[in-house]
């Protein structure tokens, strides 16, 4: 046969199977180069800038933080939340105001500014969780308008104490912050007139 065919003719006819070994080998490497790649996708992650990155493991608050950039984590069993640490404006709205005298008038829209600061984050976001926002000032500002509103009658509401309404929230808010979570600053406060009665209204006029 090699004489009747030739070498090439030959060693094509003898030549070994192929090796399923390799097929093996090369689908295990493939698995492993997109196994690591879904873990670097869900292990690196940013925190953007005025940010500050905390960690939770199977629930329970870890005590590192990152600031801005890359980073990366324990994928699957490690999670993270972002928590600003500059100047924001939290926008309170329709918050009721019951007077004394039993008129029922409604502020749009009070604006609280505030910032929280780096060194205090954990200890804020352990006892607040990251949404501190809505018992911290939120309620708050619900709370004191309330407290306010009940003390006194409709004019002394909206005319005779309106303009000193801002800072007094402002320096209630921030006397309650000192004493359960310091770290978190009021800046500012700001007041929109408060919606009365149409029929009351115009004797304002």
């Amino acid at each position: 046969i090699y004489a009747v065919f030739g070498k090439q003719w030959y060693q094509r006819r003898v030549r070994a199977p192929p090796n399923p070994m390799n097929n093996s080998t090369g689908t295990i490497l493939m698995f492993i180069v997109v196994l690591i790649g879904i873990i670097f996708q869900f292990s690196m992650h940013r925190v953007d800038e005025g940010h500050i990155a905390v960690y939770y493991r199977g629930g329970a608050l870890l005590q590192s933080t990152s600031a801005p950039g890359f980073h990366f984590m324990m994928p699957f069993i490690t999670n993270y939340v972002t928590v600003q640490v500059t100047t924001q404006t939290d926008e309170v709205k329709d918050i009721p105001c019951g007077t004394s005298g039993g008129v029922m008038i409604f502020f749009d829209r009070i604006e609280v500014v505030n910032r929280l600061t780096i060194k205090s984050v954990l200890e804020v976001v352990r006892n607040y969780t990251p949404d501190y926002d809505k018992p911290l000032i939120f309620d708050k500002v619900h709370h004191e308008v309330n407290q306010f509103c009940s003390t006194q009658n409709l004019h002394s509401v909206y005319i005779d104490l309106f303009d000193q309404i801002d800072e007094n929230l402002k320096n209630a808010l921030q006397t309650d912050l000192d004493k359960n979570a310091p770290g978190l600053e009021i800046v500012a406060v700001r007041v929109t007139k408060p919606k009365i009665p149409e029929t009351i209204r115009r004797n304002y006029e």
